[in-house]
């Protein structure tokens, strides 16, 4: 199906950009002729060795060269940059040399206000920061840990971790108490940092009570410092603001290409929240790359509306190290209404704007005009996390700007970047992305694993890319990591998204084909749920899925089965959300709580999310699941009544 054509590059804009810098640097390099992206994208994953070398020395990384830059080609197992040295920060520190006195960062915060911070302030800052945490006894390996918003202080902290090649970790303040210890406890961090509490939607949020629960529960922590917000330090806490100020010069340490840069968390379906671990070198050079497709330079004002515990707010420091300056927005996009953010990005002139699909379609609905707001700047918008309907598409050209290169992509935490996106080069066509992202082998397979086009299939990569995970921390032989991604197809990465690949090379993301719950962008494990949910005396057993489709509301209903004796009242809801938000995060509350009977267990006890799913979504009873496998298949006719109700809505 060939879609409508929305917007198109003008020859300056394309000739401009840096993909079109890049195609003529691989150009003279291999000495080939790229007569289309495709010809670029197909030399990309067929000769990876050259095509990241490419990338290196296109974006100037810094550091000592790769002898080889994949060393051995398989999946799982790959290895990746032998020989290499490099650090993140420094990367950073390289690009701050350029202009100073520029912004490196502007920030707006319901907590504090509006503030400005220059390349030579961030440098100082974070070396500061650095000196003080060496001080505490902080070394290579060591991890340090969290509990921020989206503004200046966590990114200072984690340039100053990483530069002393220590592993940062990070997770939103919104976040619950347990779910915050089911991840840092896996981890055993030396540093926490955390922020007292926070304003959000005009309504301070004290934190302090969790924060003393989450440090009780990690006692190999040795410092505690802490963002004063809404009362004073407990003893023996640091004060954040004590270590910015010192005088310090701190040189980041060269480490192996692979030496952990980060740890973030991608739930699965059962057991604790899976921590990946993301390595400097991989990063960097994802980084590098995705800033192509952002056609990003230190021209641009970049921000990317974000919560800090989505991986988008780790993706966008890839505009910092092109030199950009990042707009950071910490607050509600809906306080004191709708227009906060695009006044946000009006006021400071931001030319690169993204945000989670959600966020432009709550714009949508609720009949936002973003184009009365001077937009001028405004060149490029990002969207990702979800699907982006059409409906989205027409409202961002009649209702944001006819003039504006859309660039959606998709991808996920576990390689931090993206498989598909954009490309300043081309075409938008409505509800398309518009090509394959550089140096991933991205496609669509049939249940078979034959490759597909122009139908629905399993989004795959089939060659290993540098960002994917280093290891999942305590997955000693690494099961967890095969079971992960290669189980379905041998030697393939399997993301647990569908899609479907144009003959042209762009596609459509359908939503999740895995159990994964994907709320406004932010995914989260059903195991977390779960365990909030079933601690209730009232809960025997439950069942969560995450009805995210194109072209739907995302809808996820939670199904209990109650204590004998007991009803579905308004009582019990008031309960069964409380332990969510308490527990879990406001975000997770389902939008509707169901009594059943029974949830379906396959014959080894596991809980059947991903048929209920699929039926859900509208498959054939008959197909989605096999009833001899059913421990208990009457309990199924329950979701068939659902679905019945459900789709006839």
């Amino acid at each position: 199906m060939s879609r409508k054509i929305l917007w198109s590059p003008t020859p300056e804009f394309a000739q401009s950009s840096t993909m079109a810098a890049f195609t003529a640097f691989a150009e003279t390099r291999t000495g080939q002729r790229f007569d289309s992206y495709n010809d670029l994208w197909e030399w990309s994953i067929s000769d990876l060795e050259a095509f990241w070398g490419a990338i290196w020395d296109f974006c100037n990384v810094q550091g000592k060269r790769p002898d080889q830059f994949l060393v051995k080609n398989q999946m799982p197992g790959a290895e990746w940059g032998a020989g290499c040295e490099l650090n993140y920060a420094a990367q950073i520190f390289h690009v701050a040399q350029k202009n100073p006195n520029a912004p490196a960062l502007i920030v707006q915060s319901e907590t504090f206000g509006t503030s400005q911070i220059s390349w030579a302030e961030l440098t100082a800052q974070v070396t500061a920061v650095a000196a003080n945490l060496r001080e505490m006894g902080v070394a290579k390996g060591d991890r340090v840990v969290a509990i921020l918003p989206n503004t200046e202080t966590a990114l200072i902290a984690f340039l100053a971790t990483a530069s002393l090649g220590a592993v940062w970790s990070l997770c939103a303040p919104d976040m619950g108490q347990v779910a915050i210890l089911d991840r840092f406890r896996q981890i055993e961090p030396k540093v926490l940092i955390a922020q007292d509490g926070y304003v959000h939607a005009g309504k301070m949020i004290d934190k302090r009570a969790a924060l003393r629960d989450i440090s009780d529960g990690l006692p190999s922590v040795t410092h505690h410092i802490r963002v004063p917000v809404v009362g004073a330090l407990d003893q023996g806490h640091i004060d954040w603001a004590s270590l910015t100020t010192a005088s310090a010069q701190v040189t980041p340490v060269p480490v192996a290409f692979d030496h952990p840069l980060w740890i973030v968390y991608s739930s699965g379906t059962t057991g604790n929240p899976t921590p990946i671990v993301h390595g400097h070198g991989g990063i960097v050079l994802e980084a590098s790359k995705q800033a192509l497709h952002h056609n990003l330079t230190d021209q641009d004002r970049f921000m990317w509306f974000t919560s800090s515990g989505w991986i988008m707010w780790n993706a966008q420091w890839m505009g910092l190290g092109q030199g950009a300056t990042i707009c950071l927005y910490d607050g509600a996009p809906n306080h004191p209404d709708m227009h906060v953010v695009w006044r946000f990005v009006a006021d400071q002139k931001v030319t690169n704007f993204g945000a989670g699909a959600a966020f432009f379609d709550s714009c949508r609905k609720m009949g936002v005009t973003a184009r009365d707001h001077d937009l001028s700047a405004l060149t490029t918008l990002g969207s990702t996390g979800s699907p982006l309907s059409s409906d989205v598409y027409d409202w961002i050209y009649a209702d944001v700007k006819s003039d504006v290169w859309l660039t959606p992509i998709s991808g996920g935490t576990d390689l931090a970047g993206a498989f598909v996106g954009g490309n300043p080069m081309m075409p938008v066509r409505a509800g398309e992305m518009q090509c394959r992202l550089l140096g991933n082998a991205a496609r669509a397979y049939d249940a078979q694993g034959n490759e597909v086009f122009d139908e629905v299939g399993e989004l795959v990569c089939t060659e290993p890319l540098p960002s994917m995970p280093l290891y999942f921390w305590g997955d000693e032989d690494g099961t967890r990591l095969h079971d992960s991604y290669f189980d379905t197809y041998p030697g393939v990465w399997r993301h647990g998204d569908w899609i479907e690949i144009t003959g042209e090379g762009g596609s459509v993301i359908y939503g999740r084909s895995d159990a994964t719950i994907n709320r406004k962008g932010l995914r989260m494990g059903s195991a977390e749920i779960y365990q909030a949910v079933e601690g209730l005396d009232v809960v025997m057993d439950s069942l969560v899925v995450d009805l995210e489709f194109l072209g739907r509301d995302s809808f996820m209903p939670l199904f209990v089965v109650l204590a004998a004796g007991s009803t579905l009242t308004d009582e019990i809801k008031d309960q069964i959300n409380t332990a969510i938000r308490e527990a879990v995060s406001a975000r997770f509350i389902p939008n509707e709580i169901v009594e059943i009977p029974a949830v379906p267990r396959t014959l080894s006890g596991k809980k059947l999310e991903v048929p209920v799913k699929k039926l859900l979504l509208g498959g054939d009873p008959a197909m989605v699941v096999n009833r001899d496998s059913m421990a208990n298949p009457e309990s199924f006719e329950t979701f068939i009544d659902y679905a019945k109700a459900h789709n006839a809505e």
